[in-house]
């Protein structure tokens, strides 16, 4: 099966060079990494600092287990002639560059778009910062709960007491997602144009454009969605709720028939759905205290198992609110093996998206420094 047939290999021959710390380009970088491109990550001496986030996985960063499968990894100092001549002699044969230095520092190393766009019209560059190149806020460092608490999202995540941070690095991920997206399109649009193309993410903007909903409702609505805990702030009932032994239930209800069903078949009250309170969602949504005592009223005299079986009944969407420890032993959960250390593995996360009929194995985590001597054989004879 060639790379043309097998999704898996679909970058095979593709040269990325990332000069990536932390998790917005690793992440974007892995993904190629898994489709077949061969990722070479420039590392400093002591390393991507990533990799000393934890040390929970053999000894090894999740952070990095996560984001580095499938990479060389090379040791260069940039600001040494000789490392940085290999460096150049890479992107002059690359296809992609990755990096998330500090605003401007490209440049001052001469590495910015202009000089490589004349050392390499094909090169495609993605730069990765905190908040964009251009603006006020463009030399400040940026980093996830930043970009977390800059654009709005803790302040609409969390309990109506307080914020509340979003519990996994989103902005960092999310960046790198659409890192990964727009490098794949400049791809496509070099096979009919065959130059490349410069790319620009920013934690920042990540975010802001996924705050696109609450923003609509501020902008022309005159006010932010609330914090409302485990409730949707513009769906009602979409939230959590107790069973009688103290478990809660989550459901959501997207339309009138739903809320119908819930009424009769869960609730045992058909006759609400029908009351000018709860007649559409707006009223139920501008009610919800109301609608949450009749919810409750019902919840708080049946176990989990038991509401679970009247959801089920009625075809609704429900879900139980699990613990970390609940993914790890869920059966929807799929794993994939990666190396971590020579003759260790850890099972990871399988890929988010599959292929029918292909089954996409991950590369090996590098140590630091792994690929220095392969990689300056090959690339330091051409400086």
């Amino acid at each position: 099966m060639n790379k043309e047939t097998n999704p898996q290999r679909l970058l095979d021959g593709v040269l990325v060079v990332s000069l990536e710390q932390a998790v917005a380009a690793p992440f974007a970088s892995s993904r190629l990494a898994d489709m077949g491109a061969e990722v070479i990550k420039i590392e400093r001496e002591e390393g991507d600092f990533g990799r000393n986030y934890d040390s929970v996985v053999h000894g090894q960063s999740s952070y990095f287990v996560w984001l580095n499968r499938g990479k060389k990894s090379v040791v260069l100092d940039i600001k040494d002639p000789d490392d940085k001549a290999v460096l150049l002699s890479m992107l002059a044969k690359a296809d992609v560059f990755i990096q998330n230095m500090s605003v401007g520092a490209a440049e001052r190393n001469g590495l910015g778009n202009a000089a490589l766009e004349t050392l390499n019209p094909r090169l495609i560059t993605c730069d990765i910062s905190g908040y964009g190149e251009d603006g006020p806020y463009a030399q400040r460092r940026g980093y996830d709960l930043l970009a977390q608490c800059e654009t709005g999202l803790a302040e609409i995540t969390g309990s109506p007491e307080a914020p509340g941070r979003v519990g996994i690095s989103i902005a960092d991920i999310s960046t790198g997602m659409f890192a990964h997206a727009a490098i794949l399109e400049a791809l496509m649009l070099r096979e009919k144009t065959g130059r490349g193309a410069h790319l620009k993410a920013s934690l920042f903007a990540s975010i802001a454009d996924m705050m696109a909903v609450p923003l609509l409702h501020y902008d022309y609505g005159g006010k932010a969605p609330k914090r409302v805990g485990l409730n949707h702030p513009s769906i009602a009932p979409y939230g959590a709720y107790a069973s009688a032994d103290g478990r809660p239930l989550m459901f959501s209800i997207q339309n009138e028939r739903e809320w119908q069903r819930l009424c009769a078949q869960v609730l045992g009250q058909g006759e609400l759905a029908g009351q000018d309170r709860f007649i559409s969602n707006d009223a139920r949504v501008a009610n919800r205290a109301e609608l949450d005592a009749e919810i409750n009223a019902v919840f708080s005299g049946l176990s989990l198992e038991e509401l679970e079986a009247r959801m089920e009944a009625a075809k609704l969407a429900y879900a139980r609110v699990n613990g970390v420890d609940g993914l790890s032993q869920h059966p929807q959960l799929q794993r994939s093996s990666i190396e971590v250390t020579p003759g260790q593995e850890a099972g990871i996360p399988a890929p988010a998206v599959t292929w029918a009929g292909h089954e996409r194995s991950l590369g090996a985590v590098p140590s630091i420094g792994q690929h220095t001597d392969e990689i300056i054989a090959r690339f330091g004879n051409n400086t």
